[in-house]
């Protein structure tokens, strides 16, 4: 990528640190493993700065894989895709973006799937604030192929290293993340 992208994504990091989203010491994950860090996506996309680095450092990984949407499991992709297509926007290049729902509506249309979707077919993104187990993202992945998409990229901001971005390679998908956990448990640019 370029030096503008590398001074984006080491800014991301700097922010997480300096926002809280990355904290170092003894955790318990949600899936009962244990880590030396912890960190809340949420906490980095929710934050202005937070969100327009991310969306800006997303897009030309995008743009390169030629998708025609972005989107990701709800909660920690929602405001990541919206400052993907705000970023788009800005850019002169609109991308829409789409949330997937950990179940179905029960209620009216019983969606799946929210958001401007494109043609069935077209060849998407799938992003998460982290991959772990990767788990979430294949949800999103496993929606958005039933509903008739080609995967074309998934993403994480932050790739921890524990077998989810290797099983989705392993899947046949492309793979990519902004940041990445060390095996000392320190976070990088990726």
């Amino acid at each position: 990528m370029t030096a503008k992208y590398d001074e984006m994504v080491t800014r991301l990091l700097d922010l997480a640190l300096e926002r809280g989203a990355i904290r170092y010491g003894d955790f318990t994950l949600s899936s009962g493993r244990k880590s030396t860090y912890y960190f809340d996506g949420r906490l980095l996309s929710l934050d202005p700065e937070g969100a327009y680095l991310l969306g800006h450092a997303l897009l030309p990984l995008l743009t390169d894989a030629g998708v025609g949407a972005v989107g990701g499991p709800t909660l920690g992709a929602d405001p990541i895709v919206a400052a993907v297509a705000t970023a788009s926007w800005q850019q002169g290049t609109p991308m829409p973006a789409f949330i997937v729902r950990k179940e179905a509506k029960g209620y009216g249309m019983g969606q799946m799937i929210e958001g401007p979707l494109p043609p069935e077919g077209t060849s998407v993104a799938i992003v998460d604030d982290a991959c772990t187990t990767g788990g979430s993202l294949f949800h999103a992945i496993d929606a958005a192929e039933e509903a008739g998409y080609r995967i074309g990229l998934v993403l994480a901001a932050l790739d921890r290293n524990e077998g989810g971005s290797d099983a989705i390679r392993q899947r046949g998908y492309s793979f990519a993340a902004l940041l990445t956990a060390g095996e000392d448990g320190q976070i990088r640019p990726a």
